[in-house]
């Protein structure tokens, strides 16, 4: 069965664009395809994910269970200490709360907005 649609490209709200598709253009291996203050973009295998300027922005507070998260991503890694550190490197932070336990790493990307890296499934 085909499905009614596929996904092409998902878009975030951002303080600052370019240096967030940077940073996540990093942290996937996926290429910037553009690039200025308002808006940027960064895309691999017809996905991308776009970062727009959103003026005021204020990222979610971690953990606040009762506020609205804008978004949250998931990525798949080999090693969690060495992706961590990678990720800490790029500009991303570990907040003290830690629920995944050794299941999965929360961070907060540069402009604050959580983002976990899990392990990827052997076999």
């Amino acid at each position: 069965m085909t499905a009614p649609a596929d996904l092409i490209m998902v878009n975030l709200d951002s303080s600052d664009p370019a240096a967030h598709a940077a940073f996540y253009a990093d942290a996937l291996g996926w290429e910037v395809t553009h690039s200025q203050a308002e808006y940027a973009m960064i895309a691999k295998d017809g996905t991308s994910i776009g970062f727009g300027l959103v003026p005021d922005y204020r990222p979610p507070a971690w953990p606040d269970e009762g506020g609205a998260k804008r978004y949250h991503l998931d990525l798949y890694v080999d090693d969690l200490a060495e992706a961590q550190k990678r990720f800490v490197a790029a500009g991303a932070s570990r907040p003290e709360h830690q629920p995944g336990g050794d299941r999965w790493v929360v961070l907060l990307d540069p402009i604050g907005q959580p983002f976990c890296i899990c392990p990827r499934p052997q076999g």
